[in-house]
C-alpha cells in the first residue's frame, strides 16, 4: 500500500504488525503446545496445506502437536524474512521460516521454507484464512551438549517447557538467581 499521508502509513504499519503478531502466535503456540494460542492465529474455517496434511486449524494442531511430541523434545518455528501485501481486509504474506527440532534420539533436525498465507480481517482481527507451506530444504545438525545445562542453578528462573510452565508465561518475569560473574 502506497500512501502519502502519515495517518494512512500508520494504519498500514498497524495492520502489518497485527499480521506479524498473528503469525508469531502460530509459531509460539506450536512450540509451547498452547492450543488456544495456536488456534488464535487462524479463522476457524481456515484451510492449511502442510506436508501431507490438508485441513482445518484444530485438526492441524492435533496432528502437528502429536507428531512433534512423538519426535522432538523441543521445537523452534523461527520466522525470518516477511513480505506483506495488504488490500483492504485481505492480506497476502510470504514468511521465510527456519524450523529446528531437538529430536528424541538426541539428533537435531533443521528445515527451511516459506509460509504462504492469505489473511483476512474479520470483526477487526487479522487471522490466517489459507496457509500453504513451501518446504525447500532439510537436514541434520551435529548434536552437542546444551550449553550451561550443568551449571548449578541455571534453571532457577524456570526450565524450558512445552507448556504454560515455560518461563515465557511468567508475569511478572523475575530473576531469582544470585549475582555471579564467572572468572
Amino acid at each position: 500500500m502506497t500512501s502519502s499521508t502519515t495517518t494512512d502509513r500508520l494504519a498500514s504499519l498497524l495492520d502489518r504488525q497485527d499480521i506479524l503478531d498473528c503469525l508469531t502466535r502460530f509459531s509460539r503456540g506450536m512450540d509451547r503446545f498452547d492450543r488456544e494460542l495456536f488456534l488464535s492465529a487462524f479463522h476457524s474455517d481456515a484451510t492449511i496445506a502442510a506436508g501431507d496434511f490438508v485441513g482445518g486449524p484444530a485438526d492441524l494442531y492435533d496432528w502437528a502437536s502429536a507428531m512433534h511430541e512423538a519426535g522432538q523434545v523441543a521445537t523452534h518455528h523461527n520466522l525470518l524474512n516477511h513480505t506483506c501485501d495488504v488490500d483492504g481486509d485481505t492480506a497476502h504474506t510470504e514468511t521465510y521460516y527456519l524450523f529446528v527440532g531437538r529430536n528424541r534420539d538426541e539428533s537435531n533436525w533443521i528445515a527451511g521454507g516459506r509460509y504462504l498465507d492469505r489473511l483476512e480481517r474479520r470483526a477487526g482481527e487479522w487471522r490466517i484464512a489459507l496457509r500453504t507451506n513451501a518446504i525447500e530444504w532439510s537436514g541434520l545438525v551435529p548434536t552437542m551438549p546444551l550449553p550451561f545445562a550443568d551449571v548449578p542453578g541455571v534453571y532457577d528462573n524456570g526450565t524450558p517447557s512445552r507448556s504454560s510452565d515455560d518461563p515465557s508465561y511468567r508475569r511478572p518475569l523475575e530473576n531469582t538467581r544470585a549475582p555471579h560473574i564467572p572468572a
